[in-house]
């Protein structure tokens, strides 16, 4: 029976959510709590540098077949769908709530959740960080370019310096940083492997509790309806269930690797929050933007959930082999 029941990870993601429901983060407790965040992602990434070797690294930036397929996957087998699901009638699913839908499909993935999730299950993490990265580098062009297209939107929607910033800064940087340290303490670092395992799962953590905290402020309850929402959780859960399906089998297809396979899944089924919200407020400027968001901060949740059960699974499979 035990193998039914939910490990204490995603227990503890469940437990996140309720209390950012329940008691979300506001005032200056957000404030300090999304610095205390911020700080455990540049954690996270300063100890993946710190550990992987510099051959290891420009392996993974070299694999350009597996970043191809990544990128092909999130700013094109995902616009294909959200603009099938157009075909669903305003009736039930209205215009503002499917906008949201289809500004989802067209976003770059996340990077610290992709990253953390692929240590998890043991995928390639240099490739994980490279591809990741790179998906909001371009995302800065292509989303904007693709809602462009999509929405038929007036006007013309601008690049966000403040996101790619952040991401240079709060990525890359303690990356390179532990990378420039690597060769110091390196060994030591992969001597004490658990030592990443409190900041994988802590950081993860600490996103979930904090975005889900600023939806919760915003009034998510009170603004829209439990059919509306529902409907919206449905068409996430469905998107995700078709690209999770496709990057797993597709990859294996392929002829790649088990890590490889591991690091497309996770990286090409996610879309992120953090680049979302600040694209959304820029390209559709002057306009509410609440429906737009709402289903992005929903399949946050979801995607966070799902692959960490399928990272604990892909753990489990790597222990017992």
């Amino acid at each position: 029976m035990r193998r039914f029941l939910p490990d204490t990870f995603t227990i503890l993601l469940v437990c996140s959510v309720a209390l950012a429901s329940l008691l979300p983060a506001s005032g200056s407790f957000a404030d300090y709590f999304g610095i205390a965040t911020s700080f455990a992602i540049g954690l996270l990434f300063f100890l993946h540098g710190a550990r992987l070797s510099t051959d290891v690294v420009i392996a993974g930036i070299l694999h350009w077949r597996l970043h191809l397929v990544i990128l092909l996957t999130t700013f094109g087998v995902f616009p294909l769908l959200g603009m099938a699901l157009g075909l669903i009638p305003d009736s039930v699913l209205p215009q503002p709530l499917y906008f949201g839908v289809l500004f989802l499909c067209v976003l770059p993935s996340t990077v610290q959740s992709s990253i953390a999730f692929t240590s998890m299950a043991g995928g390639n993490v240099p490739a994980a960080i490279c591809s990741a990265s790179a998906s909001n580098i371009f995302g800065m062009l292509l989303t904007p370019l693709l809602v462009g297209l999509l929405f038929s939107v007036g006007g013309h929607g601008g690049l966000s310096w403040d996101v790619l910033q952040n991401i240079l800064l709060q990525l890359l940087a303690p990356f390179v940083v532990g990378q420039i340290l690597q060769p110091w303490i390196g060994k030591w670092i992969r001597s004490k492997k658990k030592i990443l395992a409190p900041v994988d799962r802590g950081s993860i953590l600490m996103v979930v509790y904090l975005a889900f905290s600023q939806a919760v402020v915003e009034g998510l309850w009170q603004i829209y309806s439990l059919r509306d929402i529902a409907m919206v959780v449905g068409l996430d859960m469905l998107l995700l269930a078709f690209v999770l399906t496709f990057t797993m089998r597709g990859s294996r297809v392929m002829g790649f690797s088990k890590p490889d396979q591991i690091t497309i899944t996770f990286c090409g089924s996610k879309k992120s929050l953090a680049s979302g919200v600040p694209m959304a407020g820029v390209i559709f400027a002057g306009q509410s933007i609440g429906a737009i968001v709402l289903p992005l901060m929903l399949f946050h949740q979801i995607q966070l959930m799902v692959c960490a059960v399928i990272a604990q699974k892909y753990a489990a499979s790597a222990a017992t082999a």
